[in-house]
């Protein structure tokens, strides 16, 4: 963020690409789970509700849901990995989409964390 309180490009292209992945992987999962090949009875669509509150955290760049986000999305990225050499058909497909999203997630989410603290950093000094 700069001393204005707007955040600067780097941070803003982090954001989108941090909500891209974070939707992206909220509506794979539930329609993944729901409509495109479910497994069992849909419960398996309840895997996403950890995910739907970081929405509101990323919008309002709170620096804690990016942390955390970083590390709650590896549970999705190892789900996707596992399904992606286990199934076939579609839901080998959409298990490789979950790990490209997941790690879209990840490294948007490191990106943001990173260049907030070297500008934070830099107004320190």
């Amino acid at each position: 963020m700069t001393s204005s309180n707007t955040p600067d490009p780097v941070v803003r292209g982090a954001r989108v690409l941090a909500l891209t992945g974070l939707i992206g992987l909220i509506v794979l999962g539930l329609a993944w789970e729901l409509w495109l090949a479910p497994t069992g009875s849909g419960t398996l669509a309840l895997k996403v509700v950890p995910l739907v509150p970081c929405v509101v955290g990323l919008l309002r760049h709170r620096m804690y849901t990016y942390r955390w986000l970083s590390l709650l999305v590896w549970l999705y990225f190892t789900e996707g990995v596992v399904r992606v050499t286990t199934e076939g058909g579609v839901s080998q497909w959409l298990a490789g989409l979950e790990v490209l999203l997941s790690l879209l997630l990840f490294g948007a989410c490191a990106l943001y964390i990173r260049w907030r603290l070297r500008n934070a950093a830099k107004v320190m000094a």
